[in-house]
C-alpha cells in the first residue's frame, strides 16, 4: 500500500478547508464556545481538530472510509492481517481480546503478571483464570514473564482452557518468548493473546526485541501512546491467522467502545505509522543509540546500577527493550519512590515507573542529547543529594505472594462484601483488587485467598509511599472481603 498516504490527516485537512458550520456535536462548536483560560491552556487548535468522525471527518454512511483505509494501512506497515483502532486505550482492547476468545465460564491461560484490565476483563465476561506464574527474583525481587515450559504444563493440566494471554513487553521492559509460547499454544489449535500494550514500537527496528505478530502471536494489543507518537488512549488491535474471527472481534470491540471516538486519537495513530513507514529505522535507531550511551553513563554513577544482563540471563527473561532503563537505587540507600519524588521536585524530571529500589527511564525516539544529559544530570545531583533513610518494605517470598484463587474474580466481586481491618482479612477472600501502581500488577484479586505476606507487603508499602489506587482504602488499613 501507499505509506505516504494518512487519511485520516487529509480528511482533516479537507474538512479545516471547507469551513463546515456545525449544528451538531461537540458543542463547543470547533472552540467558539470554549472558554479563553482553557483555549489559552490547550491552544484553539485542539478544539479546532475535534470534530465527529461519523458525520464530520466522514459522512454519515462513511463513504469515505477514511479511518478504515487508516487501519488498512496500519496493517500493512506492520505485517498484520488486520489493524482495529480504539480510543478506549488497550485497557478496552485487551477485554475485546479476551471476549473473541473465550465465553463466559470457559477458562484461559494468563500470566499472573498481567495488567489489572485483564482482570477487569474476566470480572466483566466470566471467563475462569488458570494463571501461569511468573518466575520470581528472589535476589532482585521482581518477577520475570512466565516460561514456555509453564504454558505447557498448563495446557497439559487443563486441555480445556480456550487460549491464552501474555503480557509482553512488561512494565519493565522485559519480553517473554513469544515464539516458543505461540508454538504451545498452536500445537493445541489454541489462540495466543500478546498484551504488548508497551510494545508499538517494536515492529520497525530490528534490533528491539520481535513483536508478537512476527513471533506467531494470534492478536495484539499496543498503546500507541507509551512509546510511539500518540495521544494517551491511542490503541491498536492487530490480528492474524484463521484463530480469532475479524469480525468477532470487530464484534466484541465495538460492545465496550465509546459511540463518541475522539478524532484526534485517530489523526495521532494515522501519522505516527506514516512517520514510522518512512522513518522508524532511523529514529529508532538513533533512539537506542543515544539510550546504550545513557545507560553506561547512569551505571557509573555511584550507588546507581543499571539492570541489563542480569534480565536476560538464564530463567530470566527472553528479551529485553533497551529503550526502557532501569536503575536500582539500593546501594545508594534511597528508594525508588525517593527518587522519583526528588527528581520530579528538584529537577522537574518525571520517570515512568518506581518502585522500593528501582526507577525506569524510558527513552523514545523523541528524545535526544539534551534530554538524556538532563537526565543524567539529573541523577548525578540525586546521589549526592541528603535524604533520609527510607522506610523498609516487607518483601515475602514467592510462595506469600501466589495467594489461592479460591473463587472466579467475578463471583467475589459480585458475591455480598464487608470491610475488615487488613490484619483480619488474613485467611478471608478478597472481593477487591489492590495494585501498586505503577507498573498496574495487582499483588491481591477479587477471588483470592489474602496472606499476611501480600498484607504486610502492601501496608509497609504504603507506609514507604507505595501507591495503591484501586483499593477501597487506598491505605489498606481495611480490605473489602467476601462476607
Amino acid at each position: 500500500m501507499d505509506q505516504s498516504s494518512s487519511p485520516v490527516l487529509e480528511a482533516l485537512a479537507d474538512y479545516h478547508g471547507r469551513d463546515y458550520a456545525n449544528f451538531c456535536p461537540p458543542g463547543h462548536k470547533q472552540g467558539l464556545g470554549a472558554d479563553d483560560a482553557v483555549l489559552r491552556t490547550l491552544g484553539a487548535d485542539v478544539f479546532r481538530s475535534d470534530v465527529l468522525a461519523t458525520g464530520g471527518l466522514d459522512d454519515r454512511m462513511s463513504r469515505g472510509e477514511v479511518v478504515q483505509q487508516a487501519q488498512e494501512l496500519m496493517a500493512d506497515a506492520v505485517g498484520a492481517e488486520h489493524a482495529f483502532f480504539s480510543t478506549c486505550g488497550s485497557s478496552l482492547s485487551v477485554k475485546s481480546a479476551m471476549m473473541a476468545v473465550a465465553a463466559p465460564g470457559e477458562s484461559m491461560l494468563i500470566g499472573r503478571d498481567a495488567h489489572k484490565s485483564a482482570i477487569a476483563g474476566l470480572t466483566l465476561t466470566g471467563i475462569e483464570p488458570i494463571w501461569v506464574r511468573p518466575r520470581w527474583d528472589t535476589e532482585l525481587h521482581l518477577a520475570h514473564p512466565p516460561s514456555p515450559e509453564a504454558f505447557h504444563r498448563a495446557f497439559d493440566e487443563h486441555p480445556e482452557a480456550v487460549g491464552a494471554l501474555v503480557t509482553s513487553p512488561s512494565p519493565y521492559g522485559t519480553c517473554s518468548d513469544l515464539e516458543a509460547i505461540a508454538e504451545v499454544c498452536h500445537l493445541r489449535g489454541k489462540p495466543l493473546i500478546v498484551d504488548e500494550a508497551w510494545g508499538a514500537h517494536l515492529p520497525f527496528h530490528d534490533d528491539l526485541p520481535t513483536w508478537a505478530m512476527d513471533a506467531g502471536a494470534d492478536v495484539c494489543v499496543v498503546s500507541i501512546h507509551k512509546m510511539g507518537a500518540g495521544f494517551e488512549q491511542g490503541s491498536v488491535f492487530h490480528l492474524q491467522g484463521d484463530l480469532i474471527d475479524p469480525v468477532r472481534l470487530s464484534h466484541c470491540a465495538d460492545l465496550l467502545s465509546t459511540t463518541s471516538p475522539n478524532v484526534l486519537l485517530y489523526a495521532a495513530m494515522d501519522g505516527w505509522r506514516r512517520q514510522m513507514a518512512f522513518h522508524g529505522q532511523e529514529l529508532l535507531g538513533a533512539a537506542l543509540k543515544l539510550a546504550t550511551a545513557a545507560r553506561a553513563e547512569i551505571d557509573n554513577l555511584p550507588g546507581l546500577d543499571v539492570l541489563e544482563d542480569r534480565l536476560v540471563a538464564k530463567e530470566a527473561s527472553h528479551d529485553l527493550d533497551r529503550l526502557q532503563i532501569m536503575v536500582d537505587t539500593l546501594e545508594a540507600g534511597i528508594s525508588g519512590y525517593q527518587a522519583s519524588d526528588w527528581l520530579r521536585a528538584e529537577r522537574a524530571i518525571n520517570v515512568g515507573l518506581a518502585d522500593h529500589r528501582r526507577i525506569i527511564a524510558q527513552f523514545t525516539f523523541a528524545d535526544d542529547q539534551k534530554q538524556a544529559d538532563r537526565l543524567i544530570s539529573a541523577l548525578t545531583d540525586l546521589t549526592r543529594a541528603s535524604l533520609p533513610e527510607p522506610k523498609s518494605v516487607v518483601l515475602p517470598t514467592p510462595h506469600d505472594l501466589e495467594l489461592e484463587q479460591v473463587l472466579s474474580p467475578r463471583e467475589a466481586f459480585f458475591a455480598a462484601q464487608e470491610t475488615v481491618p487488613a490484619e483480619e482479612a488474613v485467611g478471608r477472600i478478597a472481593a477487591e483488587q489492590a495494585t501498586p501502581y505503577p507498573p498496574g500488577i495487582p499483588a491481591i484479586l477479587p477471588g483470592e485467598r489474602i496472606t499476611r505476606g501480600v498484607v504486610d507487603y502492601l501496608r509497609s508499602g504504603v507506609e514507604a509511599t507505595m501507591v495503591v489506587p484501586d483499593a477501597a482504602d487506598p491505605s489498606v488499613r481495611t480490605i473489602r472481603v467476601v462476607r
